[in-house]
């Protein structure tokens, strides 16, 4: 039997907590661990280090809650996905009737990198509705953009209240509608420049060599690895699944390499695309995967002109 709020609830019950002070964090944070471990509940928290201190301090000596690394888990969202699942199965294989988990994107991931994030977010209702998983996602008010906090309201069904109280979120929108959306993400400064390299329907082998000839050393090896299987199977799923003229442009600057691919269809039918394993692979979301896998930023953007697909490696982090 699951306890608390979730009890009687099939799969995830996803909660969103927007709070601004420390005193309101532990108010929601202290009760929802202390009570997961009296029911016999694996409890979790994957919150940056000073929240997570301020929660370890706050916790009886001995509590049995389990801290996370945030670095290693937000590293990606489909490494997130992976991670969450991998770890939520481990515990219900050993016989969890119930899992909890308050957690926090880190800060950095709150700006122009938060279009993936918030796709995340969203899809989680999804990928993660096979387990008795009750999650908290905090956010804190005094630094979250707007934007940000508007996004949030509509990825997450439940809304956890300072006072103990749990009530539906009226802006909640189903995954299948908010990640068709497709809403542009922030431009890369880089992107007002001229580009390094311009080609039109190249092949793949051609896209692989551009983005070789253009790093010179910039991006670690893995980082360019990447970047090259993620550039060549786009540019592979453009010729394919597109429709003509696709067009490759890239950018270097000093700390990235910024290569964006248009065609003028409509892009992947797939919501899920990307963020979680493709099925058949007929629409190319075997290559979305990947590219999500193997870059440190894929944005994608779908207007009248067609569908245009961001891969970034390198540190995405710009100023917004």
């Amino acid at each position: 039997m699951r306890s608390g709020a979730a009890s009687g609830h099939v799969g995830y019950f996803h909660e969103a907590f927007v709070y601004g002070s420390d005193e309101e964090l532990l108010a929601v944070t202290l009760p929802f661990l202390l009570d997961g471990i009296a029911a016999g509940e694996p409890t979790a928290v994957n919150l940056d280090e000073r929240n997570a201190e301020l929660v370890r301090r706050a916790l009886p000596s001995g509590a049995e809650v389990t801290f996370l690394p945030v670095s290693d888990v937000y590293a990606r969202p489909s490494v997130a996905l992976r991670s969450y699942r991998e770890l939520l199965a481990s515990y219900v294989a050993a016989g969890a009737a119930q899992i909890r988990i308050v957690g926090e994107l880190p800060p950095v991931l709150l700006g122009a990198t938060w279009d993936w994030w918030a796709r995340y977010e969203s899809a989680i209702n999804h990928a993660y509705d096979d387990f008795p998983l009750w999650g908290i996602c905090a956010y804190d008010r005094r630094g979250t953009p707007a934007h940000v906090l508007a996004d949030v309201a509509r990825t997450h069904p439940l809304v956890a209240r300072p006072d103990g109280g749990h009530e539906a979120a009226g802006l909640y929108t189903e995954p299948t509608s908010y990640l068709t959306e497709f809403r542009p993400a922030p431009a890369d400064p880089v992107q007002r420049t001229t580009p390094l390299v311009e080609l039109v329907d190249p092949t793949p082998a051609r896209a692989r060599a551009a983005v070789h000839t253009a790093d010179r050393g910039l991006l670690p090896p893995d980082g360019l690895d990447g970047l090259v299987i993620a550039v060549s199977e786009v540019v592979s799923n453009a010729l394919r699944h597109g429709e003509p003229p696709v067009c490759l442009r890239l950018w270097r600057a000093p700390d990235r390499i910024v290569v964006t691919v248009h065609d003028r269809g409509t892009g992947p039918k797939d919501p899920f695309a990307g963020l979680l394993p493709a099925g058949d692979g007929s629409d190319g979301g075997l290559g979305l995967w990947i590219s999500h896998q193997s870059c440190d930023h894929v944005t994608y953007h779908r207007d009248a002109d067609g569908f245009t697909i961001r891969l970034t490696a390198g540190n995405p982090h710009f100023p917004v």
